[in-house]
């Protein structure tokens, strides 16, 4: 029998992994990095708007909330009154600066304008990608671009088309490097919510879990949910992805509808402001209503949740 002996090194902690072993407990992947001093941003995506689903919104001016939109903000602004918040920063665009403003009016604590509401910063670079000759145009419309294909299978390779189409990749690089420089600007130990596009934060989420941008559809990211990365020393750790605050009910796929009720094709509820879906395949064959989990933007969400589901 040959005996083994365990060799633990002088001055270091035991393995906070073998510690939690047998337990039943996991351990803290921050602690595992060796650091404690994080900086934690809330990434909110802004709340729907009356055409969500329908038309590729882009940088269009002028489209504000709907009930249903300052519903979902003023939920989620209850839900984060209680937490102090060292800024709170926003996309240009009027549905995230009312969504922001929304959260910022309902804060008791964090840094105090005049009349006692927390300022609402503006940052460019967290709006929404530009879409270029696609903006404004409807969903259905566009999935019939070949474009579109390229768009679901390789989005890190797409340019949207005509001057001020941007590529895709140039979205993220500009949202993660602002996010970067925020976290720099704030210092650790802060937490700061950022109110920007489905997109945008989807890339974000990606870049947080080194993945690929061709694999950023896996990511779904609907109307005012909430998603949290704390941004360590070493690496960021992704701590919640699309929190929309129900029960799991919501997260189940619609029933079918009574015969002759069956919805239209292409936009569709389920599509988003920023939105390309599935691959546009054979004009002559039927073509299925969109994915919220393959659209450009992250899908229109289902809120509030009808009665026997379905997206909203």
């Amino acid at each position: 029998m040959v005996r083994t002996r365990r060799v633990r090194r002088r001055g270091l902690a035991p393995s906070p992994v073998l510690a939690a072993r047998g337990s039943g407990c996991v351990a803290d992947p921050s602690y595992l990095e060796g650091t404690d001093r994080l900086t934690t941003v809330l990434l909110v995506r802004h709340g729907l708007t009356a055409v969500t689903g329908k038309i590729l919104l882009g940088w269009t001016p002028g489209v504000s909330l709907d009930e249903r939109g300052r519903r979902q903000a003023s939920d989620l602004a209850g839900r984060l009154a209680d937490i102090p918040l060292a800024a709170i920063v926003s996309s240009p665009l009027e549905r995230c600066r009312e969504t922001a403003g929304t959260i910022a009016a309902r804060r008791p604590d964090g840094p105090q304008a005049a009349g006692g509401v927390q300022p609402v910063a503006v940052d460019e670079r967290f709006g929404e990608c530009r879409y270029g000759d696609w903006t404004g145009q409807e969903l259905a419309v566009l999935a019939k671009d070949p474009l579109w294909a390229v768009v679901q299978s390789h989005p890190s390779a797409v340019v949207f088309p005509g001057p001020e189409g941007e590529a895709l990749r140039d979205t993220q690089a500009r949202g993660v490097t602002a996010v970067r420089e925020w976290n720099d600007r704030l210092g650790p130990d802060a937490t700061w919510l950022l109110c920007s596009h489905g997109d945008v934060i989807r890339t974000i989420v990606a870049d947080a879990l080194g993945m690929h941008l061709d694999m950023y559809h896996r990511i779904t990211v609907d109307p005012c949910s909430l998603t949290v990365i704390r941004y360590g020393e070493r690496r960021p750790f992704v701590r919640r992805i699309n929190d929309i605050g129900g029960d799991v009910a919501e997260l189940l796929p619609a029933p079918p509808k009574p015969e002759g009720e069956a919805g239209a094709g292409g936009a569709g509820g389920a599509g988003t402001d920023g939105a390309v879906g599935s691959a546009a395949g054979d004009e002559a064959a039927p073509r299925p209503a969109l994915s919220p989990d393959e659209v450009v933007g992250g899908g229109a969400g289902s809120y509030p949740p009808p009665a026997g589901g379905g997206a909203v």
